[in-house]
């Protein structure tokens, strides 16, 4: 079956130079790149990416450490410990979710298999706590979606992955001033 899958490589995978490392790995999904952009991450994208998170955190840790990982987590994905950008992309391919997972490794990485990215190049925060755990991976194809469609929009992709419309839109556009 054919899937799409966001990968996000966080701040510290920028600032550690392992873009071409990561795509490398993945390139051995044999998928094929529809997208990429460097972000500069908001809090207000950052907190719509990890919306489903906090909740998770609240009930495993309670609301006052829960709260204070999520507020870390958006710390770390808009770059105030390292870079403030990301660079995302989108595979397409067979099973593209289940490979890109297996490469990415265990979200911990003192759990994720040394061969794998998080394996070889996550870390624990010791001052923050935070996995700094290099990338970001759609879970699921619902999420993917979401995920995709928060990051990108239909334009920015060479192909249509997911329905479109035309949409009349009055806005103000930065240009290049010549």
């Amino acid at each position: 079956m054919i899937q799409q899958c966001l990968v996000l490589i966080k701040p510290d995978g920028l600032v550690k130079s392992l873009t071409g490392n990561i795509i490398s790995a993945l390139s051995e999904t044999k998928g094929k790149i529809v997208g990429t952009k460097i972000v500069k991450v908001s809090r207000e994208l950052a907190e719509k990416h990890y919306s489903e998170v906090r909740q998770r955190l609240v009930e495993k840790f309670g609301a006052e450490k829960g709260n204070s990982i999520f507020e870390s987590t958006l710390k770390y994905i808009q770059g105030e410990y390292h870079t403030d950008r990301v660079f995302a992309l989108v595979y397409e391919g067979e099973e593209m979710i289940k490979h890109i997972r297996e490469l990415a490794g265990s979200t911990n990485p003192e759990e994720a298999n040394s061969i794998t990215i998080r394996g070889k190049y996550g870390r624990i925060n010791s001052k923050t706590g935070v996995f700094e755990n290099v990338v970001h991976v759609s879970d699921a194809e619902e999420t993917a979606k979401r995920e995709i469609q928060l990051w990108f929009e239909p334009e920015e992709l060479t192909s249509i992955i997911y329905p479109t419309k035309k949409k009349s839109i009055k806005m103000d556009k930065i240009v290049w001033d010549n």
